[in-house]
């Protein structure tokens, strides 16, 4: 009979005396074991559990091991198994031979790339670049163009008969005097943008005898810029705007000094580009004479109008010759007064929330758009699907879409620039009138009426005498709320002509006069800005009988669109008051 693997069978001989088993005394045998023994006993026991488990752990390892072994061995022995390693393998290999040419043929592309840059040696200079990528100094001229800067450098050092210019200029001498012609030469100009009006612009001034031109613009000339720059050719596509000029005028002018600032106009820079004279000895420090604002970008212009106004710079603003066709509405005008032109509106609207409201010439075109002319082209629907839509200008804040041009019309404006610049520098009269268009008989109209309507209110409703009642209600006020807040039309029709400015409702203390100030000899009615609305005569007639001095109210006069309209509008001013506090004089 084969021997049992019982522990207990074989235990230690002195666990057997230590329990009684051997001991002949009952006593003895079974009585309980001492605590050193248990102690004992107990530790023993915990020994065997481990190895016990330690066992089994390696027979269960030793068992997993047999039975992978196995299962490697049956399908090493597979068909189906043996043709997917095959598979594996031969892909493995057709992607290593493919990854392996084209890292080949990268490394083949990038020697021949290398090996075709040249040296850097006198045949070969580095040209520095400015922050847009653009060729700063070291342009390649043509041989002409070689001859003309040398010219140009010669006369600018003096080397240039004085007689010779002044034959130049003789048809300017005749027509502004010797003394008006050495106000022009002798004047420091700066031309911001030189695009299509800026080229122009600038030609005409250097032509005309202004011996020292600042050129700002941070652009280069496109084969889209041909149609209406004034002086770039093909063989300047791709080279900064402002040296293009330059290098065009010193071969009419040489003796003219310009000074290229190809860098982008803003409000952190306007202090340096448009700082006092620095290029020469002769003029060094002199202020601007005069500042001709080219920009069609409206956050730049704004930003070099307000720097001007604030620092009292002579400035002249070219607004939107985009989608103009007629040469014959482009007219000078201050810049309170250009309420046709989209552009002009948006820049005014921007100055008067940092407080200028007027004292700035502009050259705008009283030409409306109609059915059949040019405008702003929609942006194609599929750019929409690309993203954000202003992640597609050149920069931020630039616009996206294209502007339709005439070529002749971008001349127009930076010509009339050109000619008021050149009468005010020379003191030569001019005889247009810049503060209006012949609208400000139609504001005094429409104060006139306003007053009437209130003291004749003030008469029959409030019982009161309105002899000398005075309106907190200016001409520029009126202007104001007719072209700025309701863009000169009927708030209910829309039609433009017989325009009123009406209360749209009864004022919080009715038609009565402030009489605070009456024994002082003054009589005032309170009047909001915000509770005016522009209306045409005959229907500020039926709002009169029917909201003011009946019992309508205006939700039930007016439908719903109506409503809303005049609401926007009236936050428009309420907006305008918290920007402008004191614009209006009662709050």
């Amino acid at each position: 009979m084969a021997q049992s693997h019982s522990k207990w069978w074989h235990g230690s001989e002195d666990a057997d005396l230590d329990y009684g088993f051997d001991s002949d005394d009952m006593n003895a045998r079974f009585a309980r074991p001492s605590s050193r023994s248990r102690r004992r006993t107990s530790t023993e026991e915990e020994l065997g559990d481990r190895e016990r488990q330690s066992r089994e752990d390696e027979d269960c390892e030793e068992g997993f091991l047999k039975n992978m072994s196995s299962w490697l061995h049956r399908q090493a022995g597979s068909q189906t198994s043996q043709l997917a390693t095959t598979a594996v393998l031969s892909g493995a290999a057709v992607a290593s031979a493919i990854f392996g040419y084209q890292a080949y043929r990268r490394k083949e592309a990038v020697h021949d790339l290398k090996a075709s840059i040249p040296g850097l040696d006198e045949a070969h200079p580095a040209t520095k670049l400015t922050q847009y990528g653009a060729p700063d100094l070291g342009i390649p001229l043509s041989k002409e163009d070689e001859r003309g800067a040398a010219l140009a450098r010669r006369a600018q050092q003096g080397d240039y008969d004085d007689d010779l210019i002044l034959e130049q200029l003789a048809r300017n001498r005749v027509f502004l005097k010797d003394e008006g012609l050495a106000k022009l030469r002798g004047s420091y100009i700066v031309v911001v943008g030189c695009g299509g009006v800026g080229s122009h612009a600038a030609a005409s001034l250097a032509r005309s005898g202004v011996s020292k031109i600042r050129l700002i613009d941070f652009d280069q000339v496109t084969l889209s810029s041909l149609n209406r720059h004034a002086l770039a050719t093909l063989a300047d596509v791709g080279t900064p705007k402002v040296h293009c000029i330059r290098r065009r005028l010193e071969q009419i002018a040489p003796w003219v000094m310009f000074d290229c600032r190809n860098e982008l106009f803003g409000k952190d820079v306007a202090e340096e580009l448009l700082g006092p004279w620095t290029l020469t000895h002769e003029g060094e420090g002199r202020r601007p004479d005069y500042v001709l604002d080219c920009i069609d970008n409206i956050t730049s212009k704004v930003d070099l109008l307000h720097y001007c106004h604030k620092n009292g710079l002579p400035v002249i603003s070219s607004m939107g010759a985009g989608c103009k066709s007629d040469p014959t509405r482009v007219v000078v005008g201050d810049i309170s007064t250009s309420t046709d032109d989209p552009l002009c509106r948006s820049t005014r609207r921007r100055l008067k929330m940092l407080g200028v409201n007027t004292g700035i010439p502009t050259v705008f075109s009283t030409e409306r758009t109609a059915p059949g002319k040019a405008s702003l082209l929609p942006l194609p629907e599929d750019e929409f699907s690309k993203g954000k839509v202003g992640e597609l200008s050149v920069l931020p804040d630039f616009r996206v879409r294209i502007l339709p041009v005439l070529g002749t019309m971008p001349a127009v404006f930076g010509y009339t620039l050109a000619n008021h610049v050149i009468c005010s520098v020379s003191g030569y009269p001019l005889d247009y009138n810049t503060s209006g268009k012949g609208r400000e008989k139609m504001y005094d109209s429409i104060l006139a009426s306003l007053s009437g309507f209130l003291e004749k209110q003030v008469r029959q409703v409030g019982g009161e005498d309105p002899v000398g009642l005075r309106l907190p209600i200016s001409k520029d006020d009126i202007q104001y709320l007719v072209e700025e807040v309701y863009r000169g039309k009927s708030v209910v029709t829309g039609l433009p002509n017989r325009l009123v400015l009406m209360p749209w409702t009864v004022p919080a203390q009715g038609f009565h006069m402030d009489l605070t100030w009456e024994k002082d000899g003054q009589k005032l009615f309170k009047l909001d800005p915000s509770d005016l609305v522009c209306m045409t005569k005959d229907e500020a007639t039926r709002h009169e009988r029917e909201v003011l001095r009946g019992e309508k109210s205006v939700e039930d006069l007016y439908d719903e669109v109506i409503l809303n309209r005049v609401a926007l509008r009236r936050r428009e001013i309420e907006e305008w008051k918290r920007h402008n506090e004191g614009y209006f004089q009662v709050q």
